[in-house]
């Protein structure tokens, strides 16, 4: 691997994340982005907590490692993997479930069609939502015709985390929590703390809200003095990028006032990220590649993660990949699909990456 490691790319302002998302478990699929985006030059890889699912990620990164070799790359990024975890009930860690046979026989169906993950089906073989492919956007519950879908929520176990981190397959921490959680959080804390020393980055990610910076202070007092990097996720509109353009104007809104404040650590934007993100950024001098500007703003931003937007982009490839016959789920098999889904990723990574950035570079001829 290369001399240019995550934290080198959040130090220099060039920090891509990709999140899967707490409660996405499509293994395929998670195999399948973590192989693509590692490829394509992402950093970090955020998943669900689930001993499963980082398995698939580590197999899919692994595998874009494989890539490089075999086209003679010496010098390839290394990725971070991150699980998230959650204080308390939190809109990232539920999934939707109703019962089918309740759906009146005249229904339009609607949810097939707002669901961005795919995971409601209607057919011969099964009805209802597919769970390991829902991630709990939402989006499905208001526009039910007679209001049957619901959401369950969970929180994700720190002790099925302890192992992960001690192993060394997983190098970071995502801490979900939102204004009023303190004493949820405490606790929480508790649990991860011993695993600090292990980690390489640690990130907090909170909602926007009334009284944000206080609640994010009063974390700050709480955590101490951190033996690692410490990243603020500032979830504008959480799971909505692949919604519409405008939805980053949440995130960009918030990691401004975020940026204006005491505290320190990195600033890293999440919720309602897409392709007009990094453009909005550098318009607003914002990235730490554009510091030779003059900004107002005491800090830059540090990186972007992407969610649901980064995802969309890649689930033709996934059901392509999916409907060959007899299909190991391997993108890396298929070497003219797993072309054009670099090059798809690669427009969501790119305008990220500064254009002399030796990743960018080495990223362009993998496949």
């Amino acid at each position: 691997m290369g001399e240019f490691s995550p934290l080198h790319a959040l130090q220099n302002g060039v920090w891509f994340k990709l999140i899967c998302g707490a409660s996405f478990q499509h293994l395929p699929a998670i195999r399948t982005l973590a192989t693509v985006y590692t490829l394509a030059g992402a950093d970090c890889i955020d998943v669900a907590a689930d001993p499963a699912v980082v398995s698939a990620a580590r197999a899919g990164i692994n595998a874009a490692y494989q890539v490089f070799r075999a086209r003679g790359v010496e010098s390839y990024p290394a990725v971070w993997l991150m699980v998230s975890l959650n204080d308390d009930e939190d809109p990232h860690f539920r999934k939707a479930s109703f019962d089918p046979q309740y759906c009146p026989s005249t229904c339009p169906q609607p949810c097939i069609a707002i669901c961005p993950a795919e995971a409601i089906a209607f057919s011969t073989s099964f009805a209802g939502v597919i769970a390991d492919r829902c991630y709990g956007c939402g989006r499905c519950l208001p526009i039910c015709p007679p209001h049957l879908i619901e959401a369950h929520s969970h929180q994700a176990s720190p002790t099925v985390v302890h192992p992960l981190v001690s192993q060394g397959e997983v190098q970071a921490l995502e801490l979900h929590t939102q204004i009023g959680h303190e004493t949820a959080f405490q606790k929480l804390w508790e649990q991860v703390k011993p695993l600090l020393p292990s980690l390489k980055v640690l990130a907090i990610s909170c909602p926007d809200g009334e009284g944000v910076l206080d609640y994010l202070a009063t974390l700050y007092d709480l955590m101490g003095s951190l033996p690692c990097p410490l990243i603020w996720q500032v979830d504008g509109r959480p799971m909505s990028g692949d919604i519409g353009d405008g939805t980053t104007r949440a995130t960009l809104n918030y990691g401004e006032a975020l940026l204006r404040s005491p505290l320190p650590g990195y600033v890293q934007l999440a919720g309602g990220t897409n392709s007009h993100t990094v453009p909005k950024l550098q318009e607003r001098n914002w990235l730490l590649q554009d510091s030779t500007t003059p900004t107002s703003n005491p800090r830059s931003i540090a990186g972007v993660a992407y969610g649901s937007y980064a995802r969309h982009l890649l689930n033709p490839i996934q059901a392509e990949l999916e409907a060959y016959p007899q299909s190991s789920f391997r993108i890396e098999d298929y070497p003219d699909l797993l072309q054009t889904a670099v090059d798809l990723a690669k427009k969501l990574v790119a305008p990220l990456k500064a254009s002399e950035h030796p990743l960018t570079l080495q990223c362009e001829s993998t496949v």
